[in-house]
């Protein structure tokens, strides 16, 4: 794993391009003719989080190495799960509120973005649990 890890001072940029990205999603909002710019910022955000989970701690070790590995096995195990539940979920409130009862299929964004922030959260959590 260490040999795909970027350094330390990575994270700060990572932060800034995650948190900038995100803001930019939000000021889109209010912009019109401006969904051609949406698969950008998802991009964009998507390579800032993976900047922050590639990005070593200021003292990295095996056991954080360990966290790390665990956290990804988590996330990608709650990302299959998500995968296959999140579509009967939403045919379920469709079909209670009435609406187009269609299965809806959701984009690679979701899922990605779902398994980076499972996958951050998880080892920010792990490694507080064991300090």
């Amino acid at each position: 794993m260490n040999k795909f890890q970027l350094g330390n001072p990575y994270k700060k940029a990572g932060h800034i391009i995650a948190i900038g990205a995100f803001l930019l999603m939000i000021l889109r909002k209010y912009i019109e003719d401006s969904e051609w710019i949406r698969p950008i910022l998802q991009g964009t955000l998507l390579i800032g989080l993976l900047i922050i989970s590639l990005s070593k701690e200021k003292i990295e070790d095996e056991y954080l190495d360990s966290l790390r590995s665990q956290s990804y096995r988590l996330a990608f195990i709650l990302a299959i799960v998500y995968s296959l539940v999140q579509p009967a979920i939403n045919y379920a409130v469709a079909t209670l509120l009435n609406q187009d009862d269609t299965l809806s299929s959701f984009s690679y964004f979701q899922v990605l973005f779902f398994m980076l922030i499972v996958q951050l959260l998880f080892f920010w959590q792990l490694k507080r649990m064991n300090n």
